[in-house]
């Protein structure tokens, strides 16, 4: 059996494969995302040539602790890929993120990525989204008022503390609401209306964004799923 770590490390390490010379790649945030830097920067050093954002301050660390040198934003346009993980994913490939605090910056590179991978052990696919708290991005000011518009959506909020007790702090210098729901039935309709809080930054509900999934799983093989098909594939990692 494979334990957690390896079959997020699988996963990332055949996502790494589709990294090509000269491509334009988002870097994304989080313990399975971890490993796909690893394994970029192992493949940089070995001399692939590339250009790289990264979606958090932290990879952007890792980045450059593994040799990637990062491209500032403003001198690229498109993505090629981004390799991102995932707190759940469902068949249709809905997606929950910002368990690591970086949700706004992985949509915003997410959506200007041509293509998606989201890497995760098999652990996070689920049958319906919700049981892993909705990560929201909101802005200090009367986040108390945006507490209150959020638990009127059904759900109960906590602002996410540091280890100091303290509120956490994004990147981006907002707080995050984890918002529990139990069981999201309608994703698509929950992010409109989220959209619609004045106060939200931005939330981790990531729908039609994601063009394939690998998934680590604990026989050591990864399972590939794809958008707009319930086709999977187990494949052994090699």
């Amino acid at each position: 059996m494979t334990n957690e770590k390896n079959m997020k490390k699988i996963a990332a390490e055949h996502a790494a494969k589709y990294v090509q010379d000269g491509m334009r790649i988002g870097l994304g945030t989080g313990s399975t995302a971890y490993y796909a830097i690893l394994k970029i920067g192992e493949m940089v050093r070995g001399g692939l040539n590339i250009q790289a954002v990264a979606t958090s301050e932290a990879s952007e660390r890792l980045a450059v602790e593994q040799g990637i040198s990062l491209t500032p934003v403003q001198h690229m346009d498109r993505l090629d890929l981004t390799i991102d993980g995932a707190d759940e994913l469902d068949d249709r490939l809905r997606l929950i993120k910002g368990g690591g605090g970086a949700l706004l910056r992985e949509k915003i590179t997410a959506y200007q990525s041509d293509r998606l991978v989201i890497v995760a052990d098999e652990v996070k696919q689920v049958t319906q989204l919700g049981a892993f708290p909705l990560p929201v991005e909101i802005v200090p000011f009367a986040y108390e008022w945006t507490v209150q518009s959020l638990a009127r959506l059904g759900c109960s909020v906590q602002i996410r503390r540091n280890l100091s007790e303290g509120f956490y702090v994004t990147d981006n210098g907002n707080y995050i609401a984890d918002c529990k729901f139990q069981l999201i039935t309608h994703p698509e309709e929950l992010s409109m209306r989220l959209g619609s809080i004045p106060g939200v930054v931005e939330h981790g509900l990531f729908i039609g964004m994601a063009d394939q999934a690998i998934i680590g799983c604990q026989d050591g093989t990864v399972r590939i799923l794809h958008s707009g098909s319930s086709e999977t594939k187990n494949i052994f990692d090699s």
